[in-house]
């Protein structure tokens, strides 16, 4: 039974449609996903297949199944899909995901040369599917020059395009996209992420614990987190309800959802 004699931040019960946590599935065994779900089920809205792991994995149908039972969606990672795209089989992978019963795609263009015309095209063509897009935004390349300008103008696209969610990159590390080389938060950055796409349609991985409380610290409880450890979900829950240090009191207090990330970068 869970208490509720402590002041924390209201959570909407699933299905939610903000204050999502988005995990990052690195390979666990189906044996550990059941293993695990008494634990965090109730934490975890969308759930994520790395890489190109759904692919070669026996085990994925029955992921999927388990999970959909447990109320959390699972998609693909979008390199299997820009994979799918560049080698002219998005239609036969697209087939595919649906046999498995993948409901979410994502369609990301920071590994390969698709451009902003096929990125819309595979967007187009998967929510015509049937299926609900995450569009990511952002290069995985560390090299690239990080313009929030060009990212506003993509986010319109992929909406327009038929996205659902979209995903502001920041890799497994933390590091790049949405973040310096340092793992700190480009604020400018976020800034047009939300003045584009607002603040409930939009993913932002952030795998390290400091970029998930300057995010919460920002927009407060109700912002959506990805790429999180299977292991640090009942950590990001504890971040969310202000019942760790980073974000002790933030919710009690109401300095929480200013909606002003520059003030959050100040404290």
């Amino acid at each position: 039974m869970t208490p509720t004699f402590l002041a924390t931040s209201e959570r909407s019960a699933k299905p939610r449609t903000s204050g999502i946590t988005h995990v990052l599935d690195k390979g666990l065994p189906l044996s550990s996903i059941r293993n695990l779900m008494p634990s965090i089920a109730q934490f975890v809205d969308l759930w994520k297949f790395g890489w190109g792991l759904a692919y070669i994995d026996p085990e994925v149908f029955g992921k999927v199944t388990e999970l959909r039972g447990q109320g959390i969606r699972a998609c693909p990672g979008g390199t299997l899909t820009e994979i799918a795209f560049a080698q002219g089989c998005a239609h036969e992978y697209l087939q595919w995901a649906k046999t498995i019963g993948f409901e979410l795609i994502e369609v990301s263009s920071g590994a390969t040369d698709m451009d902003a015309d096929d990125k819309s095209r595979l967007i187009a063509q998967a929510a015509a599917e049937g299926f609900e897009v995450l569009a990511e935004v952002g290069s995985k390349d560390p090299s690239t020059v990080v313009d929030p300008a060009e990212w506003a103008k993509e986010i319109t696209r992929d909406l327009e395009a038929g996205a659902t969610w979209i995903v502001a990159e920041g890799r497994e590390s933390g590091t790049v996209g949405l973040y310096h080389s340092d793992g700190g938060v480009r604020s400018e950055l976020v800034q047009a992420i939300q003045s584009a796409a607002g603040d409930h349609r939009v993913v932002y991985e952030a795998p390290q614990r400091a970029q998930q409380a300057w995010l919460l610290r920002a927009m407060g409880s109700g912002v959506n987190l990805g790429n999180i450890a299977v292991a640090e979900v009942p950590s990001v829950e504890t971040l969310r309800l202000g019942l760790r240090t980073d974000t002790i009191g933030f919710t009690v207090t109401g300095d929480s959802a200013t909606g002003d990330p520059a003030m959050a970068a100040q404290r």
